[in-house]
């Protein structure tokens, strides 16, 4: 095993979405996730890691999907993500060098400087891909977090055991 992550940090605009802002006719606004990523959060909590949400959006929609994958730590509206970051790791007894995180914007480079393993979606602005541990191959919304999340479990070298536990319990009677 190389290095334990504690704890994936996640923004979502970008990230888990393409960043775009559907607007209806009554200006209420809806986005479109992947559920690539959804499955990147079943492995995390497999390998009892935790996912903590940190974006700059204040959005119900956000939230929700939060609640529908059951991801407890979730903070909208965040300017200062680094120092929500250290926080709530020190809420947890986590260091910032034990977590990982992806984002992709500038507001995010405070945090994926600080984070132990850090990456962002391959269409991130080229300053960003030059501070980071890992440019990821696929683009924000079109599965980025799933890979992230593969990538921190191949880091911490659970990556095959973590898929059979996966496929083990989707194949068990009681899934």
């Amino acid at each position: 095993m190389e290095h334990r992550i504690k704890a994936v940090l996640t923004d979502i605009d970008g990230v888990w979405t393409d960043g775009r802002i559907y607007l209806n006719e009554e200006g209420k606004s809806f986005k479109a996730f992947n559920n690539l990523d959804s499955v990147g959060v079943a492995l995390l909590r497999l390998a009892e890691i935790p996912v903590i949400i940190i974006t700059g959006e204040d959005s119900v929609v956000i939230r929700r999907r939060a609640e529908q994958l059951k991801i407890n730590h979730v903070f909208t509206g965040a300017r200062n993500k680094l120092l929500i970051a250290e926080t709530i790791l020190t809420d947890l007894d986590i260091s910032l060098s034990e977590c990982a995180y992806v984002g992709d914007d500038l507001a995010d480079l405070p945090l994926l400087k600080a984070a132990g393993l850090s990456a962002v979606p391959d269409n991130a602005p080229e300053l960003l891909k030059n501070q980071v541990s890992h440019i990821l191959k696929k683009t924000g919304g079109s599965g980025a977090f799933r890979e992230f999340s593969e990538l921190v479990l191949q880091h911490c070298g659970i990556l095959d055991e973590i898929i059979n536990a996966f496929l083990n319990k989707i194949s068990s009677k009681n899934y």
